[in-house]
């Protein structure tokens, strides 16, 4: 499709796909600390305990990166 392959559309799908997702799960939750008017500590809360899940994802995509010899 359009001179790329299913893998390439697959790894950018991967990529920037779900990093866009992140951004907009992290959007979500700063929306709801707000509309509950939960404060910094509240707000501070909702990040640690919502997001945490979104940083151990980026967390394995780095730690399968360096394990793999940076990339080889």
């Amino acid at each position: 499709m359009f001179g790329y392959s299913e893998e390439q559309i697959a790894q950018f799908g991967l990529t920037f796909g779900v990093a866009a997702f992140m951004l907009y799960m992290v959007f979500i939750i700063l929306q709801l600390a707000r509309e509950s008017k939960a404060g910094r500590f509240g707000t501070f809360v909702l990040l640690l305990g919502l997001g945490f899940g979104l940083v151990g994802f980026a967390a394995k995509g780095l730690i399968r990166f360096f394990l793999s010899g940076l990339g080889d």
